[in-house]
């Protein structure tokens, strides 16, 4: 877990805390330049990352910094966000707020940027670092378990579960698949895991086809499980158009336009739903509070997760995490 910085007080960083006025300043002519947070998804394409932008705009205007949004377009570009890095650090940022790809790729870029006098916050996916002034993320094991319950649940503990990852090297969803896995066969024994070794990929297009082969290899089956958005919206689509939808039930992660539609409809039985645009606002809170004596972070923040289901996806806390505000702060 990244812990703190070198010279730098370990901050008590509520996560909705009333801090939205501290640090920020009044206008003027002749005020010198705001400081500089950059914000580096792991990818620029899925509507999550859209929320985590978002919430990092609305810190960015209560703390009366500027936000710099730059990411790799695919989210297994490890090369493009360690040069990303690298942009914003001979740029001479403030401050870094990083979803990194990679828990070792991103060790070296994020050590020189510390080492250049930048404030790094890491958010969504943990690093082998300790550098970071705080982690701001979902417990995404205990996701995984949520999502583990929720499924024995649904079979009413009996069943044949497939389970397609994500990417190698993605701590987040590895933490999550793991959590799943984990839960389901040390606390329901009559729930057999059929695969666990498939991996969906970093796109959409790749998730989908590793789905319909998954659904090739295995004509029959009773529950499938997706550790983040795309490799969800790959089960809903293929499972559906296979007509097989009657019989495997899906608990997936996160949530998208197509996936709150497609939960309504039932299409989908279950989400996992994270608060990325907590993520994004607690990470650039966290940066700016560092500049201040009198502000105090932690070094961990659990941003939270709920389960959604079609029986309870209008509740305000659900509707809270299915919509973000994000149309309010991108243009």
């Amino acid at each position: 877990m990244p812990g703190q910085r070198t010279g730098i007080r370990p901050l008590i960083l509520g996560l909705m805390a009333a801090i939205a006025l501290a640090g920020c300043g009044g206008p003027g002519a002749d005020r010198p330049p705001r400081p500089q947070i950059a914000v580096i998804p792991k990818g620029t394409s899925h509507e999550f990352w859209k929320a985590v932008h978002a919430g990092a705009v609305k810190a960015g205007r209560e703390r009366d910094v500027e936000i710099i949004w730059k990411g790799p377009a695919v989210e297994d570009d490890r090369s493009e966000q360690i040069k990303v890095v690298e942009q914003f650090t001979t740029r001479g940022v403030d401050g870094i707020v990083i979803a990194p790809l990679d828990d070792t790729a991103l060790v070296r870029p994020l050590q020189e940027a510390a080492d250049a006098n930048i404030t790094v916050a890491i958010i969504d996916s943990g690093v082998k670092w300790d550098g970071a002034v705080t982690f701001a993320a979902t417990d995404n094991y205990q996701g995984g378990v949520l999502a583990a319950n929720e499924m024995a649940r649904i079979l009413r503990g009996k069943g044949r579960v497939a389970v397609l990852r994500y990417v190698e090297g993605s701590a987040s969803t590895t933490n999550r698949e793991e959590g799943f896995l984990d839960t389901i066969r040390k606390e329901h024994p009559e729930i057999e895991i059929i695969t666990d070794n498939l991996y969906g990929g970093a796109t959409l297009e790749g998730c989908v086809k590793a789905a319909e082969n998954l659904l090739d290899r295995f004509q029959e089956f009773d529950g499938a499980f997706a550790p983040c958005e795309p490799v969800t919206v790959a089960f809903m689509r293929t499972i559906n158009e296979a007509g097989r939808k009657s019989d495997t039930r899906i608990v997936g992660f996160d949530a998208s336009e197509s996936l709150v539609t497609g939960l309504g409809e039932g299409k989908v039985d279950a989400l996992v739903v994270q608060d990325p645009f907590s993520m994004g606002w607690a990470g650039v809170h966290a940066v700016a509070a560092t500049w201040s004596p009198l502000e105090e972070v932690k070094p961990r923040i659990d941003t939270g997760c709920g389960v959604i289901t079609r029986e309870n996806m209008d509740t305000p806390e659900s509707k809270r995490l299915l919509d973000p505000p994000i149309d309010e702060y991108l243009e």
